[in-house]
């Protein structure tokens, strides 16, 4: 399917690795010039090797910048950079997040507060500062990589989970009103998969369960019908879907891609 996405400008944050990484390089296969925005600098570099070694000769570019989601000076920080290298805002993939899973009565409110600030208040804060630049030129497309866990919260990740519902419940709230400046904004909510941070946090539920990493590993997969993780690639392409004008009449919705993990509305 033609996306007729070339020329387009883009920021994608948490883009050096996991899901934000497919989704940037995604992005830049389809002539794209893309901006990853993370916490780490050698990973960025490492982000653009990995995507241009695999881009091929797409026309696509990919810049990056180092910025903390959680600091709104470095929020305005990659609005300043956004416009100085792309010259003006087409798409705003977000993508960076991170909450720890681990037993209730074990989380502090600091586990929580972390998992808002960087996630919930880093992808509204985003949106407010992009958002304003489509719509001065009546044109925008919004993805926010949400989660699963915002609908089936499990018992060992809820800093993750209450996160993952308000931004749902953002995502829709705001659709109308940037519709009316011809910006759409969607949700993606993976379940599993298969990146560094699914590792992690089983790593971190095998920890509060008692279990081995290879039982909660196997219990996870268990768990979904079409029997295996998401590759990262499979959101990358959906998100590059809703970001182009064949989903033109597709705003304020959150797509599930869980393998068939979550039934009912």
């Amino acid at each position: 399917m033609e996306l007729k996405l070339s020329g387009k400008t883009a920021i994608v944050t948490g883009g050096s690795a996991g899901i934000g990484l497919a989704c940037a390089g995604a992005l830049f296969r389809e002539g794209v010039r893309v901006l990853i925005v993370g916490r780490n600098p050698q990973r960025l570099e490492s982000a653009v090797r990995t995507i241009v070694d695999a881009g091929e000769d797409s026309g696509g570019q990919v810049y990056t910048v180092s910025a903390d989601l959680t600091q709104a000076a470095d929020i305005r920080r990659v609005e300043t950079e956004a416009l100085r290298v792309l010259s003006r805002i087409d798409i705003l993939i977000n993508c960076a997040g991170s909450a720890r899973a681990g037993a209730f009565f074990e989380l502090n409110d600091k586990d929580f507060l972390d998992a808002w600030e960087l996630k919930l208040l880093g992808y509204i804060r985003m949106v407010r500062a992009v958002a304003p630049h489509m719509a001065a030129r009546k044109d925008g497309r919004i993805v926010n990589i949400i989660g699963a866990a915002g609908r089936t919260p499990p018992s060992t990740f809820l800093a993750g989970s209450t996160t993952n519902a308000a931004l749902i419940n953002f995502t829709r709230g705001i659709s109308k009103e940037l519709a009316r400046d011809n910006i759409r904004i969607n949700a993606i909510s993976p379940g599993s998969t298969a990146t560094e941070r699914a590792t992690q946090l089983v790593h971190q539920t095998a920890a509060a369960k008692g279990m081995s990493f290879e039982e909660v590993m196997s219990e996870t997969v268990a768990g979904i019908p079409v029997g295996r993780m998401a590759d990262p690639s499979e959101i990358a392409d959906l998100a590059s879907f809703l970001v182009s004008d064949r989903a033109a009449s597709i705003t304020g919705s959150e797509i599930l891609m869980d393998g068939g993990r979550t039934t009912g509305m």
